[in-house]
């Protein structure tokens, strides 16, 4: 959790920054705007529903997804589907990733390989309807 917290620390610090800059300047670049979306995705992503709890593995999953452009697609209402979807299918398909994940409570290279392939299985999968 601490690495993909400290990455997510920056990168919504960094979103902060350039929305507030932003809000002067009608005209940006391509590569703010992609800064941009992607902060306003992990801000949605970090809102949770009352009295529902993630577990860890749940939270470093869609976060790792986040933090490594898995969402960048995805428009902004549809992210708590992504979500609920993604883990799920996690779950359900690579279960021995999420498994690891739980017992050695660090993001190894096997680890990270599979939430990679999930991802990348998930993203052809996923509707956002």
């Amino acid at each position: 959790m601490k690495k993909i917290a400290g990455t997510l620390r920056l990168s919504l610090a960094q979103y902060r920054e350039l929305a507030a800059f932003t809000q002067l300047s009608s005209d940006i670049d391509k590569g703010t705007k992609a800064q941009l979306d992607r902060g306003q995705r992990m801000v949605e992503l970090l809102k949770q529903p009352q009295y529902q709890p993630m577990t860890n593995e749940d939270q470093v999953s869609i976060l790792w997804a986040a933090t490594n452009g898995y969402l960048d697609g995805v428009a902004v209402p549809a992210i708590r589907k992504y979500e609920t979807e993604f883990l799920q299918f996690l779950k359900s398909k690579y279960a021995v990733t999420v498994e690891q994940l739980r017992a050695k409570k660090e993001l190894t290279d096997e680890i990270v390989a599979g939430l990679k392939k999930a991802a990348d299985e998930f993203k052809g999968i996923f509707s956002g309807n």
